[in-house]
């Protein structure tokens, strides 16, 4: 039976059961198609780390004997689609069945269970053997549950997996979660290490991208690319970050500095993405060092956490609430996103310092996700699936099912509290703790009023104010409710007043 197998840029596991044998019958396909560029505006280095490791993964593929149909970008031959360009293979190749891997996006599940409804041969989806947990696994878990708790799921996964516990089936180090011993401030010491990975010059490639007129945004840097390209590049990263880097992430991992744009972060995410690397084995090395005495109990805990807690709790949450979760605006907001945000120019040093990284790698860690960028919108008021097209586009790991509910729930609380159980905000006085990035700011960490006051401290107490409606029985927001109600209410007209100027000239702060 002649089959057509396709595989997405995000399903890069030479690891697949699908590639244990060779059989002539068997055709892969992989597609570089507009349908995938132009959904919404991409960062120039995502469209390149995707595409060459698409092509990578196609000549490994190949390698092994098994036979391969690649569409580049701007083969004449490319309808720029995956139904159009499938359609035209089951004709040319005479081909008997289609089959393909889980998509971990909705809307190409949605769409390709259509197209499978549609075509006149058989089909089948497989699994992508890349995650702990299968999609509704989450789901089924909190059924009878009246609130989702990700503690209680992680702690599930450590037991189910037996990760970092003892022989009595307690947690070692006697806790569950380390959490507030991950959050010191860095002054200049340990030394950050040099940018290890591997150097590639993909100008040829952007050069096709131009020429095929793909819409772009960002520095695409294609003759200095650091992304990995494969799993080999991959694991020799993850390696290096556990020998020598790992050390410190732990006590360092929400810290922020305007010089040092990786700090001790292990930047495998996109290769974790993509499936180069799997989950499993990350969790597995990083236990090793711990129970080689390499690295703290609260480093290894930290790091595990957003693997096998936040990771795969993120995913069974974006399935169990799609596809209605991407159009949630709890607090009806509708501001667009600034203009700023696609050049980095604002006065502001924080938001200047983060975006311009992000323009300038692709790349941000998440705490200048979510307590920089993520806390300015959702005190401004920015419309959260607009934000959430923007974190989409300009972060090289950001695929829907993990960028959207960490936008929409973690971020930008539009959800209501379902995913976060309180609004992630703050005033200047957070991000000075965390970083140097208040220093030489045009704006006051310390004023909360006048031309030179920080806008975070005055949008905070604002934000507070305004949707005293709808969070004032928020019992983990009970301090900063009896601070407003405690306010002179001169001074609330005063912070009022400032935040709705700071509103309306957002576009020159």
């Amino acid at each position: 039976m002649k089959i057509l197998r396709l595989i997405l840029g995000d399903q890069l596991n030479s690891n697949h059961s699908w590639f244990k044998n060779t059989d002539d019958e068997i055709l892969y396909v992989l597609m570089e198609v507009k349908q995938e560029t132009n959904y919404v505006l991409h960062h120039a280095q995502k469209i390149l780390a995707i595409f060459a490791a698409m092509r990578d993964f196609k000549s490994a593929l190949a390698k092994e004997n098994h036979q391969v149909i690649y569409f580049k970008i701007n083969e004449k031959s490319n309808q720029q689609s995956f139904k159009l360009n499938l359609n035209t293979l089951f004709t040319q190749h005479k081909i008997q069945k289609f089959e393909y891997l889980e998509p971990d996006e909705y809307r190409l599940d949605h769409d390709l269970k259509e197209f499978c409804a549609e075509i006149s041969i058989p089909s089948e989806c497989f699994s992508s053997e890349h995650f702990y947990t299968h999609r509704t696994e989450v789901n089924e878990m909190f059924t009878d549950k009246k609130q989702w708790l990700m503690e209680s799921f992680y702690r599930y996964m450590r037991k189910r997996h037996n990760v970092l516990m003892s022989e009595d089936g307690k947690p070692v180090g006697s806790k569950w979660n380390f959490d507030h011993e991950n959050r010191k401030s860095w002054k200049g010491e340990p030394k950050v290490f040099e940018d290890h990975r591997l150097a590639h010059d993909h100008s040829e490639l952007w050069n096709e991208i131009t020429e095929a007129k793909i819409k772009s945004f960002g520095n695409h840097n294609a003759s200095k690319f650091r992304w990995p390209l494969n799993r080999k590049e991959a694991l020799k990263h993850l390696d290096f970050f556990i020998q020598h880097i790992l050390i410190y992430f732990g006590d360092f991992q929400d810290a922020m500095h305007k010089d040092e744009t990786r700090m001790f972060h292990s930047l495998i995410s996109f290769a974790l993405n993509t499936k180069m690397l799997s989950p499993k084995e990350v969790v597995s090395a990083v236990e090793k060092s711990y129970l080689s005495n390499q690295i703290s109990i609260n480093t290894a805990e930290g790091f595990i956490r957003q693997i096998i807690g936040w990771r795969e709790y993120i995913r069974g949450y974006y399935w169990a609430h799609m596809p209605a979760f991407g159009e949630q605006n709890y607090f009806s907001h509708q501001l667009p996103v600034p203009n700023w945000f696609w050049n980095g120019k604002t006065k502001m040093n924080c938001l200047k310092y983060t975006i311009n990284q992000s323009l300038d790698e692709a790349y941000a860690h998440h705490i200048q996700r979510l307590m920089v960028v993520g806390n300015f919108s959702l005190l401004v008021g920015i419309n959260p699936k607009s934000l959430h097209e923007w974190y989409l586009g300009i972060y090289i790991d950001a695929f829907e099912w993990v960028e959207m509910p960490n936008t929409l729930g973690m971020s930008q609380f539009a959800d209501g509290g379902k995913l976060a159980s309180k609004p992630y905000v703050s005033t200047a006085n957070y991000i000075n703790k965390m970083s140097n990035y208040c220093e030489g700011c045009h704006y006051s960490k310390s004023e909360r009023l006048g031309d030179k006051a920080c806008p975070f401290n005055s949008l905070y107490w604002n934000f507070f104010i305004t949707k005293a409606g709808q969070l004032s029985k928020n019992p983990r927001l009970a301090i900063v409710n009896k601070q407003i109600r405690d306010m002179d209410p001169n001074l609330i007209k005063d912070i009022q007043s400032q935040a709705k100027k700071i509103i309306k000239n957002i576009e020159d702060i």
